[in-house]
């Protein structure tokens, strides 16, 4: 094998598969990239037999092509202490091979690529969608943080993709707090749906650039596909029933609090420094036109309050809530004027753009409250 390559494209390459690389493996050589050379392309492998990135960079190749594992921390480390250069990598025995730069040159092992495992991908009966780049980023990014860490119910711990000939709606939740983001950039020719693991959503929200346009995704009962310019992400799904989130969303909560989200997100944080560290509860007291929140931690006399101007129409309500998680779906939405209904202190509280900003804004979420004395 034998192969020129700029070492920054190398770099760029390595680094994106590289999040597949596993820390520790029962199979060691998962710790190693899979470098394959046909047609004057060099793909790279990185998998950890859970999830599998793989990338295509163009390379001026001799007619000794081939495939070979190579060490992935040796590589990352040589690359990212040289300059942007051609880099020349050969083989030079049957199991070391050579990277030569302008000044010098560094040997290195490497394995047969026959030792490293099979990567199987979706199967025939692959249902297909295409989703737009940007809607998929800013659709993990608004709800991955929602998810759970259960083990019990597996399910929970990732993002359910419920696509629909009209809309997608991705949704997370840990049984605390609900998030949906609905795009209608997706449609489908029928229902379908899947659960992609959240270590999984967070690598490929982290991979696709900038310049990407639409994603393709491939998905059967057990395995998914993302394909995006050269690269391609396949993972395992996560194997379960999701829970039938529509039917926990309130439709009936007739008090209604409309107030600006940044100026209510900067208040929340504000008294949240006086919460109990442990709990980090908070208090909303509603009445006409006021919102009055509070917090306290009598175990070290701390306390804060803080009014501020709203329009709100209901009857006078005391709800409870955790800061942390109210803070979460603040940050994490993007509408200049939120909206919360509230049923009463016990059940959840929905929370949605204004008319306004509902073009724009494709979040909502729910949120259960805690008891308060």
């Amino acid at each position: 094998m034998k192969l020129n390559i700029s070492s920054t494209n190398l770099l760029k390459a390595l680094m994106d598969v590289s999040k597949a690389i596993p820390s520790k493996s029962p199979l060691p050589i998962l710790e190693n990239f899979l470098f394959v050379l046909k047609d004057g392309k060099l793909e790279i492998t990185a998998s950890d037999n859970e999830l599998t990135l793989r990338t295509v960079v163009q390379a001026d190749a001799s007619p000794e092509e081939g495939s070979i594992a190579v060490p992935a921390r040796h590589m990352l480390d040589l690359l990212k202490e040289l300059p942007d250069q051609p880099l020349a990598i050969k083989t030079v025995s049957d199991s070391s091979f050579e990277c030569a730069w302008a000044s010098g040159n560094s040997v290195l092992p490497y394995f047969p690529a026959d030792d490293y495992p099979d990567i199987k991908s979706t199967g025939e009966d692959a249902l297909n969608v295409e989703f737009k780049a940007e809607s998929l980023v800013e659709g993990i990014q608004s709800t991955v943080y929602a998810t759970a860490d259960d083990e019990i119910r597996p399910a929970m711990n990732g993002i359910f993709f419920d696509i629909d000939v009209e809309s997608t709606t991705l949704v997370a939740s840990d049984s605390h707090k609900l998030i949906c983001y609905t795009t209608k950039d997706v449609k489908a020719s029928e229902k379908a749906s899947f659960i992609l693991h959240k270590k999984a959503a967070n690598v490929l929200r982290s991979i696709i650039g900038k310049d990407a346009e639409d994603v393709k995704i491939a998905f059967d009962g057990a395995t998914a596909q993302f394909s995006f310019g050269g690269t391609t992400m396949i993972c395992r799904l996560v194997v379960g029933k999701y829970p039938k989130y529509r039917d926990v969303i309130p439709t009936n909560n007739s008090n209604v609090l409309q107030i600006d989200r940044q100026l209510l997100l900067n208040t929340v944080r504000r008294v949240a420094v006086c919460s109990n560290k442990a709990s980090n509860h908070i208090k909303f007291t509603l009445k006409e036109g006021q919102l009055e929140i509070s917090a306290q931690d009598l175990g070290f006399a701390l306390a804060a309050y803080e009014k501020i101007s709203c329009n709100y129409a209901g009857d006078e309500l005391s709800i409870g809530f955790k800061s942390t998680f109210l803070t979460e779906i603040l940050s994490n939405m993007s509408c200049n004027t939120l909206v919360i209904k509230f049923a009463d202190a016990r059940r959840a509280a929905l929370l949605l753009p204004s008319e306004e900003d509902s073009a724009t804004e494709k979040v909502f979420g729910i949120l259960m409250p805690i008891m308060i004395q």
